[in-house]
């Protein structure tokens, strides 16, 4: 096998992978309502689940993005993904809020060994004028793996319970982690054919790009973080849909209506990389400020306008989707080969725990107290769960109304990062 045949095995091993890691860490959303009743939970409290899984997954990733950094970098992946795939399917026999919240920080630990090794792999094994296109490719098992978990388990919550959606769950990591035992081994810079910026851990938080698009993590993370984990027991409360039909509106919005963007986002931002330096950061800035009154619009649409929700919502998460592709790939751009994997966990651990872990809790939160403002209003004065019920909707409503203001300052925090791309403020000296 050539190492163009490697490079691109590799590549569609690892968007599998990828798409297993998305599918086993939305399932939580997909049967967010059943699991809640049948446990008695708050808001708050199915916001903690994906919380205290995602702070997890961030600050665990600094020492495993060190590990991808020193190790073989299939070693890592092969192992992350047999440990979570298997404390997924344990998932199932939870018998309490507890039980299911120590096996999803399991769940966790094991996903958070993952993206620093796959991204510097990727880095490794495809040029800079490639990456761009590369990164999309594996990213696409962020849209399809969601697309697929609220699907496959919105349709098996609905006939066979939301328990038997974990056990399904777990059987493709266990065969791809045997797979990816067999994934090439690289040197890293192997493809680098000039100096890149950043040269030492340290300097990956003194870079001024490199601070902006940690910002831009952090906004980005809290604002889809949230949405996932709640889209679903949105449509179900406020629009009176099934289990199974709001998981497969879920799925076309937050899967295949998002390809368009990440694909795009591959393709130009290669494209205008080639002709502008901060061309590609640039795209994102405008893309992102589209987003907002697309989000607005699905938010502030009424209970008679569910098309307008979906076509609104749809639009808001493809304009977010080109995102991936571009930031992914300039993180490797900047970044030397031995310093990917570290950078990457960085950038992580930033955009998980400013974003993706505080997203739903404060959704959750924000749910929950206008849920008893609306039972106020309404003349409720013991607030019961029987109480608080017919509410839940519109407390639920209210609090999303964050996500078009957050996006309107992710674009400001992307513009920033492109001047300073552009007056290249990136520059450090590199480590020898």
């Amino acid at each position: 096998m050539n190492a163009n045949s490697r490079a691109w095995f590799a590549l569609i091993t690892l968007f599998a992978i990828n798409l297993v890691n998305f599918f086993d860490r939305l399932i939580i959303g997909a049967v967010a309502e059943p699991l809640r009743k049948e446990f008695l939970l708050s808001d708050t409290s199915l916001g903690l689940l994906a919380t205290a899984f995602t702070l997890v997954y961030a600050v665990v990733g600094i020492p495993f993005g060190r590990l991808a950094d020193k190790f073989p970098r299939k070693h890592i992946i092969s192992a992350g993904v047999f440990v979570w795939s298997l404390l997924t399917a344990a998932s199932g026999i939870a018998q309490n809020y507890a039980q299911i919240f120590a096996i999803r920080i399991g769940v966790g630990v094991g996903e958070a060994s993952f993206a620093p090794a796959a991204t510097a792999l990727i880095g490794d094994l495809f040029p800079p004028e490639k990456r761009a296109r590369a990164m999309s490719i594996f990213m696409l098992g962020l849209p399809l793996g969601i697309a697929l978990s609220f699907f496959v388990s919105g349709s098996v919550a609905k006939e066979y319970g939301w328990r038997a959606a974990f056990f399904v769950a777990g059987i493709p990591g266990i065969l791809l982690a045997v797979i990816s035992f067999f994934l090439p081994s690289t040197k890293a810079g192997q493809t680098e054919t000039a100096s890149t910026q950043i040269g030492s851990f340290r300097d990956v938080l003194t870079s001024k790009v490199m601070l902006w698009i940690i910002a831009s993590g952090a906004l980005h993370n809290f604002s889809l973080y949230a949405l996932s984990s709640f889209i679903t027991p949105f449509l179900m409360r406020y629009y009176g849909l099934d289990i199974r039909d709001a998981n497969i509106a879920a799925m076309v919005i937050n899967g295949f209506l998002t390809l368009p963007g990440l694909l795009l986002g591959g393709f130009l931002g290669d494209a205008i990389k080639r002709r502008r330096p901060n061309g590609a950061l640039l795209l994102i800035a405008f893309t992102s400020l589209l987003s907002a009154p697309a989000f607005f619009f699905a938010v502030n649409a009424g209970k008679d306008s569910l098309v307008l929700f979906f076509i609104s919502m749809g639009a808001g998460f493809m304009l977010m989707y080109f995102y991936y592709s571009i930031v992914y790939s300039t993180i490797q751009d900047i970044t030397p080969p031995n310093l990917r994997g570290t950078a990457m966990s960085v950038y992580f651990m930033a955009m998980y725990i400013l974003g993706g872990a505080l997203g739903p809790l404060s959704i959750g939160l924000l749910s929950d107290h206008f849920t008893r403002s609306a039972a106020a209003a309404a003349g409720v004065v013991t607030f019961t769960a029987a109480a608080l019920e017919p509410c839940k909707a519109d407390g639920l409503r209210s609090a999303m109304y964050v996500v078009p203001v957050l996006s309107l300052l992710l674009a400001a925090v992307l513009f920033f990062a492109a001047r300073e791309l552009r007056n290249g403020n990136n520059t450090v000296a590199a480590d020898v």
